[in-house]
């Protein structure tokens, strides 16, 4: 499967959506016609909102779904503000990178998560061209399939697919742990695990295999062979190509048996 995005992608453009606490600017990416299609929320990683993830917007868009990418980091600074001064592919820098975003990251609490959430949900529903009121997908890498799978039980009316992959902490000892989200959840999910990852690893990836088959909800829950943690982020040096393209196509499955 090629890198590019599609031949029918035409629009893209960068928007604003208000939150009560600030406001975040986000990423839009079209199809190329002027029919109506679902939307996908695109959660991003921790590097945050940047050319990378355009890149995959865009891809995701030209399978025929409107996506939207907000800056999840909206309360500290603008994606430009935030982005790497060095590239992330050299050895050390992204490791180096990463050592200075924990005090972003910690900010997300699951109540902040939820409420962004919700406003991202209406934010994407609401532009043109998005078949409403759903249902639609949503996808999360790193932090961000912690949105996304929270979102699944958060609004589960709405949420018809979900995508995981190189997540995080998506099962963990805490009250507000992420797949105790599952309980309200109705959409189908596809999880593609980073191999040898410390922030989830096999035991975790297993509890969250064991909650999704409790739960009678339909999914794929597997470790991709090879594939460190960021094996999705092309623009950093955790880059995997076929655990890439596997996300890729899976994602691509799930979007269009549930949401096409």
């Amino acid at each position: 499967m090629s890198n590019q995005p599609g031949a029918n992608l035409a629009h893209m453009a960068t928007i604003e959506i208000e939150l009560p606490d600030g406001t975040a600017e986000a990423y839009l990416a079209r199809p190329g016609d002027d029919g109506e299609h679902p939307g996908v929320l695109f959660f991003i990683d921790a590097i945050g909102l940047r050319p990378r993830i355009e890149e995959m917007a865009d891809r995701i868009a030209g399978w025929g779904y409107v996506v939207l990418a907000p800056n999840l980091f909206f309360r500290t600074g603008t994606a430009d503000e935030l982005a790497p001064k060095s590239d992330l592919r050299e050895q050390g820098a992204r490791e180096e990178f990463f050592a200075t975003v924990a005090p972003r990251m910690q900010e997300i609490t699951a109540a902040r998560m939820d409420a962004d959430t919700t406003v991202f949900l209406d934010a994407l529903q609401a532009q043109p061209g998005v078949v409403a009121p759903g249902p639609v997908g949503v996808t999360g890498y790193c932090m961000g399939a912690r949105y996304a799978t929270r979102a699944a039980g958060t609004n589960a009316d709405r949420v018809a697919a979900v995508g995981g992959f190189h997540g995080g902490r998506l099962v963990t000892d805490a009250a507000d742990s992420p797949h105790l989200q599952l309980a309200n959840a109705r959409a189908q999910f596809v999880y593609g695990h980073a191999d040898n990852d410390a922030s989830m690893p096999p035991e975790a990836v297993e509890a969250l295999g064991a909650e999704l088959a409790a739960q009678g909800l339909v999914a794929t829950n597997a470790i991709y062979p090879g594939a460190a943690h960021g094996y999705t982020m092309a623009d950093t040096s955790t880059y995997d190509e076929t655990g890439s393209e596997r996300h890729f196509t899976e994602l691509k499955a799930l979007l269009d048996r549930t949401l096409a």
